[in-house]
């Protein structure tokens, strides 16, 4: 393999790595989060703001959490033949797999990139490089937090996944070609 594949392989793994570590601790903060709201519904009036931001800590932990999760091996997976396969029947199995996966993924990030952009109201003025951003889209419950923190960690977090999963594509054919990364 090429340096500079070689390179990016451990420079997305890195990444997500970091990223998926660093995830690993937002439960702590849902922990926080929902042990105030029981605090608070017990001992006096209730938070509005704990329901809502209990539901946007669980979407980062398990959306930035996914390509760390990935590349750990800790997803489900069907073993009934796939154990008894050896290398380069699993790798050109995981390769076609992951092609899916990969598409299944450049939908969701276009999805999430739409939604963002919808969220921040982002317009383009004639020839201008940089959009402007309209008005910011809030929720519609009484706390009203806006969506755009929680929407842009979304599209970050598929193109970790993304990323991750081109990172597979690339391991499983090194392993096809008789090759270590």
């Amino acid at each position: 393999m090429p340096r500079w594949i070689v390179a990016f392989v451990h420079g997305v793994e890195k990444l997500n790595h970091g990223i998926g570590r660093f995830a690993m601790y937002l439960l702590f903060a849902l922990m926080a989060v929902l042990a105030w709201s029981a605090i608070s519904k017990a001992a006096f009036t209730p938070s509005m703001w704990t329901l809502e931001m209990a539901q946007f800590i669980m979407v980062a932990y398990y959306i930035l959490g996914g390509p760390y999760s990935m590349q750990m091996g800790s997803h489900v997976r069907m073993d009934l033949a796939y154990s008894r396969w050896n290398d380069r029947t699993r790798a050109a199995f995981d390769a076609f797999t992951v092609l899916a996966l990969m598409f299944y993924l450049a939908v969701m990030v276009w999805g999430a990139w739409e939604s963002l952009a919808y969220s921040l109201t982002l317009k383009w003025p004639e020839g201008a490089l940089l959009p402007q951003i309209g008005r910011l889209e809030r929720s519609p419950t009484a706390w009203r937090p806006y969506l755009w923190p929680i929407k842009i960690t979304m599209f970050l977090g598929f193109i970790l996944m993304f990323l991750q999963s081109l990172v597979y594509l690339i391991r499983d054919i090194a392993t096809l070609r008789g090759e270590e990364i």
